[in-house]
C-alpha cells in the first residue's frame, strides 16, 4: 500500500473526491485536503502529508493549471521524483511539467471510475516503490524533512530591561531562521510558527513533540548602547540534553560576524553538510551598516506587529525606512519594507503616496526580493494590467512561497480578478504564516460562502473571531477588528452581539473607510439588513479609492444589492469622481 497525496485545484472538488475514493479502493492510502480537522494549521498539515507521501497525484485540469497553489504541490512531487500527473479535459500540465508522461482522463468529470484508473494505479505503485527504495538506501541525515535533523529556533528573549528593545531580540531571532533555512539538510521551522511560543514559558520537549523536531534552538539578547551579549543553546529534544551553548560579548557592530558564527556553529553541531553556495548565501547580509539593520529590524516589528488599520503605522515605518536607507542607500531589504508601508498607506488609507520608486530600487539592488516583487504585482493591477500582475505575482511565489505578504497578495489579486477559488488557498496559507493575521480569515470567510463551502466558510468565522477577540485585548478602540468580528459572529448566528459590534465600532471612528465597508457587508450578507447598510455605505463611497472600487465589484458580498438604485447611484457617483470608466 502506497501513501498517496493528492492535489486538486478547488473547482476540481468532485472529481478529486471520486478519484481519492477509486484509489483508495484500489489498496493505497489516500490523503487529500477533505481530511484537515477543525483547528489544523492548514498550511502546516498540507506540508506535513506532502513530505511524507510516496506519490504526488496531481489533477491537471483548465483550473488548477492556473493555481499557484497546486503548481507548488507539483514541483513538490517533481523535484522528488514522485509526481503522478494526471489531465483532465484536455488540459495542458503548464511549463515545467510537461516532460512526464500524464495518465489522461479525457472527458471524464468524476461520474464513476475512469476508464483507464489501471493506468494510474500502476503508476502509483511504480513510483511509490522506487521512492521506498530510495528512502531505504539513502543516508539518514540526508533526508530533509523525514529522519534527518529538524529544527525550531525559539524567539529570543529580549533581556535588556527595556521592553522598546524587543524588536532587536526578535529580529536577531528572524535572522538565524531566516539563515538555518537556506540549508538544503536541515528542516527548519518557519518564523511565524515558532514565534506561537513567544513569552510561553514550555518545556523543550512538549515543544518538540508539538512540531515534531529533533532539536530546539534557544537563547538571549542583551543589549546595552554599543555592547551586545547573546547567549543560544541547541537542545536533543529526545534527551533533553544539551548539544551545542556558547555566549558572545561582542560590540554592536560584530552583530553580522555573531550571527555567522551561530548558524555555522549549528549546522557543526547537528553533522549536515553545508554546501559551498549555501555559506555564500548565509554570509550575505543585505547591509553590513548596522545603523541601517538596527532602524529596519525596528520598522520589520512595526510592520508585523502593528496595527495595519493605523495609518500612523505605515507613515512611520516609511519613516524609519527611510531613515535606514541614508545610511546604506543600497539596503533593498529596507527599500522593500518602504513600499511595502506606501502601497498600503495607498490602497487602505487613501493616501496620495507612490510605492514604486521604492520597489524599483529594491529590485534594482536585489532582483530575488519576493516582497518587492508583490508590490510590483499591486501597483500593475491598479492600472489595469491583470496579465502583467498576474506574472509578477507568480514570480513572487517562486521566489518565497512561505511569505506571508506575498500569499496575501495573490490572494487579493485572485479575489479581485473574480477568481474567488483561487484566492482560497491564499488567504488560508496567508491566516496560517501570520497567527495574529485577523483580516485573511475574515477574507476567506466570504470566499468560502461565494463557492459554498459551509463548513469551511463556519471554520473560517471561529478563526476569525478568536483572532479579534485576542486583539481586542490589547486594542479595544481598533474598528477594523471590530468590523471582522461582526462579520464573523453573524456568520455563527450570534446576530445581537454582531449588531452590537457594529455599533460600537460607528460610534469609536465613523470616518474610517475600510471598517465602514467591513460593516457593510457584514449587514447585507451576514444580517439581511439592506437599509442600514446603504446608510453606512452612503460616506464610504464619498471617500473611497480606484483601486478599492475594483474590490467592490469583485466581491460577492455586494451582490445581492448591486442592483439596488441607490448601490447603483453611489457607485456611479464615486467612479465619476475617481475617473474610473471601466
Amino acid at each position: 500500500m502506497a501513501k498517496v497525496f493528492l492535489s486538486y485545484a478547488r473547482e476540481d472538488a468532485a472529481a478529486a473526491r471520486q478519484l481519492a475514493e477509486s484509489i483508495g479502493r484500489a489498496g493505497h492510502d489516500v490523503w487529500w485536503d477533505s481530511h484537515i480537522k477543525g483547528g489544523s494549521r492548514f498550511s502546516t498539515e498540507i506540508d506535513r502529508e506532502l513530505k511524507t507521501a510516496q506519490a504526488v497525484v496531481v489533477l491537471w485540469s483548465q483550473a488548477s493549471v492556473e493555481s499557484a497553489w497546486v503548481q507548488d504541490e507539483a514541483a513538490e512531487g517533481r523535484d522528488s521524483g514522485r509526481l503522478v500527473p494526471v489531465t483532465l479535459g484536455g488540459s495542458r500540465p503548464p511549463l515545467g511539467f510537461r516532460q512526464f508522461h500524464t495518465v489522461d482522463f479525457g472527458t471524464w468529470n468524476g461520474d464513476g471510475e475512469p476508464a483507464n484508473l489501471d493506468e494510474l494505479v500502476e503508476a502509483i505503485t511504480k513510483t511509490a516503490g522506487n521512492e521506498a527504495t530510495k528512502s531505504a538506501s539513502a543516508p539518514a541525515d540526508a533526508q530533509k524533512g523525514t529522519s534527518g535533523p529538524s529544527v525550531c529556533v525559539l524567539p529570543f528573549v529580549n533581556m535588556s530591561g527595556d521592553p522598546e528593545q524587543e524588536y532587536f531580540s526578535d529580529g536577531i531571532t528572524e535572522d538565524i531562521i531566516t539563515d538555518l533555512s537556506k540549508v538544503s539538510a536541515l528542516l527548519v521551522i518557519a518564523r511565524n510558527t515558532a514565534f506561537t511560543f513567544k513569552g510561553k514559558v514550555m518545556d523543550v520537549k512538549e515543544v518538540a513533540r508539538a512540531l515534531d523536531v529533533s532539536h530546539v534552538l534557544e537563547g538571549s539578547v542583551r543589549k546595552s548602547g554599543n555592547r551586545v551579549r547573546i547567549t543560544a543553546q541547541m537542545i536533543d529534544a529526545t534527551t533533553g540534553g544539551h548539544l551545542w551553548a556558547d555566549r558572545y560579548d561582542r560590540d554592536l557592530t560584530d552583530i553580522f560576524a555573531i550571527q555567522d558564527e551561530i548558524s555555522k556553529a549549528i549546522v557543526a553541531a547537528l553533522r549536515v553538510k553545508l554546501l559551498p553556495e549555501e555559506k555564500k548565501a548565509i554570509e550575505a547580509r543585505g547591509t553590513t551598516i548596522v545603523e541601517a539593520y538596527n532602524l529596519y529590524l525596528m520598522a520589520r516589528k512595526q510592520w508585523i506587529t502593528g496595527d495595519y488599520s493605523d495609518v500612523r503605522r505605515g507613515e512611520s515605518i516609511v519613516r524609519i525606512c527611510r531613515q535606514a536607507v541614508s545610511f546604506d542607500p543600497d539596503y533593498a531589504q529596507a527599500w522593500a519594507l518602504m513600499a511595502l508601508a506606501q502601497a498600503e498607506l495607498r490602497l487602505l488609507h487613501g493616501k496620495d503616496v507612490d510605492a514604486l520608486p521604492a520597489v524599483e530600487r529594491a529590485l534594482s539592488i536585489n532582483p530575488d526580493i519576493a516582497e518587492a516583487h508583490c508590490v510590483k504585482a499591486q501597483l500593475l493591477q491598479e492600472q489595469g494590467k491583470q496579465a502583467e500582475a498576474n506574472q509578477e505575482i507568480q514570480f513572487a511565489l517562486r521566489l518565497d512561497p512561505e511569505s506571508w505578504e506575498v500569499n496575501r497578495e495573490a490572494a487579493r489579486l485572485n479575489f479581485r480578478q473574480g477568481r474567488i477559488g483561487d484566492a482560497i488557498p491564499h488567504f488560508e496559507k496567508a491566516a496560517t504564516l501570520m497567527p495574529s493575521d485577523w483580516h485573511s480569515p475574515m477574507m476567506v470567510m466570504t470566499c468560502y460562502q461565494s463557492v459554498g463551502d459551509e463548513g469551511s466558510m463556519l471554520r473560517a468565522a471561529r478563526t476569525s473571531i478568536e483572532r479579534a477577540e485576542t486583539a481586542l485585548v490589547k486594542e479595544p478602540s481598533n474598528t477594523q477588528l471590530l468590523a471582522a468580528g461582526a462579520n464573523a459572529l453573524a456568520l455563527l448566528s450570534e446576530d445581537s452581539r454582531a449588531r452590537e459590534w457594529i455599533d460600537r465600532a460607528l460610534l469609536l471612528d465613523p470616518d474610517n473607510n475600510s471598517t465602514r465597508y467591513n460593516l457593510a457587508c457584514a449587514l447585507v450578507v451576514r444580517l439581511n439588513d439592506a437599509e442600514r447598510a446603504m446608510e453606512v455605505l452612503g460616506p464610504f463611497f464619498e471617500h473611497t479609492n480606484a483601486d478599492v472600487i475594483k474590490h467592490v465589484e469583485a466581491d460577492p458580498d455586494m451582490d445581492s444589492i448591486r442592483d439596488d438604485p441607490r448601490f447603483k447611484a453611489m457607485m456611479s457617483g464615486a467612479k465619476q469622481r475617481l475617473g474610473v470608466t471601466a
